[in-house]
């Protein structure tokens, strides 16, 4: 009876506690709430006072196509000696905030959606940026190898449809992500009524619109985001239209076989590439920079406090904060996907980012399958036909071919190698912070014209300046071979960035540096790799503006808010 009585008073102790951590939590909700201020007492959202908006921390939403990736800490670089390999990757522990990262490499399918949505808005005005978005299938291309049939196929033919994009430079992959960013934002904003969607029919090269035809768009919508605040009534004056609407080029007249004018007032006018540059395509960053940019809004826009529509801004916490690439310690912590075991603690020393030190399976009901797409040995590519080793895939496979890691991301070892956002440096690891450790930082600030307006790219994306003092692409690398060129003394302080840049280094000196601000890391091994490079923590580099058959790339985004 004793025992029991020592029992019931423990629960009773414990149920006691309970309630006191449950009313603690209730407690801590009910004051930390946005609808009353819990440090002066007024209520928010209040239109009779200053009506102010505390909007509450709620959770992101996981975008299409990535997987949430909990940050952590973990031991980068290493995790095995290799006597014959270059060692610049020394091992080191590090912490990772959380992020996402797309389940599968870019494929390209994902890439001719961009391509064709180029081609379509920038097609007739400016095809040269049409021209700068497709791959290089020429990439393929060997003198001692019959490899036509990929040049001509791999990134048109739908066979290849949900294989990864090749053939793509560091830059393109930076500007998809752009794209990206702009494309995904503008389909939030219109799908929560907060602009209205723009009418792609009126870039089309073969549209045009007559004077009427602008005049009864105008009456039917009159808060159109490519014609508000413009006087209607020159819609009425014939030559004006052009004028107020930002229109240019010829004027075209309606005329019978003998070449009399049928109807004088139906006038035709094209749109020119800087309207569709400035005011119709949408961008992320000059929606949120530019104070006269795509001000309308439709039935469900936000009110300020004076209860006048405004622009969304990062408060209201709508807009993703943009795609791009990972940075390389991303990259290595998501491809070994340190998840805790039953212990608590997570798997140290792989070498793949799957289990065990094999490339196949081992397990009876999958014996020998490969983990990954790789070169097994001199020669053999994809194995012996018939066997379980043989995955039927030559050259790149497609990106659900193989089984995800523990993250839920697909070919983080071979397939294709991934470009990542940073600038390659032996001494990376060594000398970088612990925490979100990443060498490319340019702290620029946006460009603009004499008259304070900002200055726009040829895409229509905000452009940026910088100076020698903010780059710190080069901070403390221990690397004498960074520097520019050879011929200049090594302390370049002097020296102007137009300068510096204006040199030209001859191809043929074998003591010109290969090594500069353009070389940026991939990882991953590819389908042309021997095992070795399989390893996460390898690193390789390639300059930014150059592309290759065996690099590919995925986006990965900053989450906010969950660390």
């Amino acid at each position: 009876m004793k025992i029991n009585s020592n029992i019931s008073k423990i629960i009773a102790l414990v149920m006691v506690l309970s309630l006191g951590l449950s009313a603690c939590k209730t407690s801590t909700n009910r004051d930390l709430n946005t609808k009353v201020s819990f440090l002066t007492g007024w209520k928010t959202f209040d239109p009779s006072t200053i009506n102010f908006e505390a909007y509450e921390g709620n959770l992101s939403i996981v975008p299409t196509g990535m997987t949430p990736i909990k940050g952590g800490s973990f031991t980068v670089g290493k995790q095995d000696e290799f006597l014959t390999a270059s060692h610049n990757s020394t091992r080191r522990s590090l912490t990772v905030s959380s992020f996402y990262m797309d389940k599968y490499e870019v494929t390209n399918m994902g890439w001719k959606e961009y391509v064709e949505w180029m081609n379509f808005v920038f097609g007739r005005y400016n095809p040269e940026l049409v021209q700068a978005t497709l791959p290089d299938t020429t990439v393929w291309r060997d003198e001692l190898a019959y490899n036509e049939p990929y040049v001509s196929n791999y990134f048109r033919h739908p066979a290849y449809s949900f294989y990864p994009v090749v053939g793509v430079t560091w830059d393109q992959a930076m500007a998809y992500c752009q794209w990206r960013t702009d494309r995904v934002n503008e389909r939030i904003l219109t799908e929560n009524k907060i602009i209205q969607q723009l009418n792609y029919a009126l870039v089309n090269p073969n549209t045009y619109m007559s004077e009427q035809e602008i005049d009864a768009f105008l009456k039917d919508n009159p808060e159109h985001p490519e014609y508000a605040k413009y006087d209607k009534v020159a819609v009425q004056v014939k030559l004006s239209v052009a004028q107020k609407f930002g229109y240019t080029g010829e004027e075209t007249v309606s005329t019978d076989e003998n070449g009399r004018v049928i109807d004088p007032m139906v006038t035709m006018y094209q749109l020119p590439y800087q309207w569709v540059r400035d005011q119709f395509v949408f961008n992320t960053e000059k929606y949120y920079e530019d104070a006269q940019y795509n001000i309308t809004h439709s039935t469900n826009a936000r009110m300020d406090s004076y209860g006048n529509p405004r622009k969304i801004t990062r408060a209201d916490g709508l807009l993703l904060i943009g795609y791009r690439l990972p940075t390389e310690v991303e990259w290595e912590y998501a491809a070994f996907a340190p998840v805790a075991g039953e212990d608590g603690m997570p798997v140290e020393g792989r070498i793949y980012p799957w289990s065990g030190y094999h490339p196949r399976d081992i397990s009876k009901e999958n014996r020998s399958k490969m983990y990954a797409n790789f070169v097994r040995g001199r020669g053999d590519m994809m194995g012996v036909a018939g066997a379980a080793s043989n995955d039927g895939y030559v050259l790149t496979a497609p990106v659900d071919a193989y089984s995800p890691n523990d993250f839920g991301l697909y070919n983080m070892a071979g397939n294709v190698n991934e470009w990542v956002l940073d600038v390659y440096r032996e001494t990376s690891f060594e000398d970088l912070t612990e925490y979100n450790p990443f060498r490319g930082n340019i702290y620029a600030q946006l460009k603009r014209d004499s008259l304070g307006n900002l200055i726009c790219t040829p895409t229509g994306c905000l452009a940026v300046e910088w100076n020698p003092q903010t780059d710190k692409r080069n901070y403390k690398d221990g690397d004498t071979q960074s520097i520019f060129v050879t011929d200049f003394p090594l302390d370049t302080v002097g020296l102007t960035q137009e300068q510096l840049e204006n040199v030209k280094v001859d191809p043929s000196d074998i003591l010109a540096p290969r090594i500069n601000e353009r070389s940026r890391v991939y990882k991953g091994g590819s389908w042309n790799d021997r095992i070795y490079w399989l390893n996460p923590t390898t690193r390789r580099y390639l300059d930014q503006g150059k592309s290759s058959s065996t690099i590919g790339f995925r986006c990965a985004m900053t989450m906010l808010g969950e660390q």
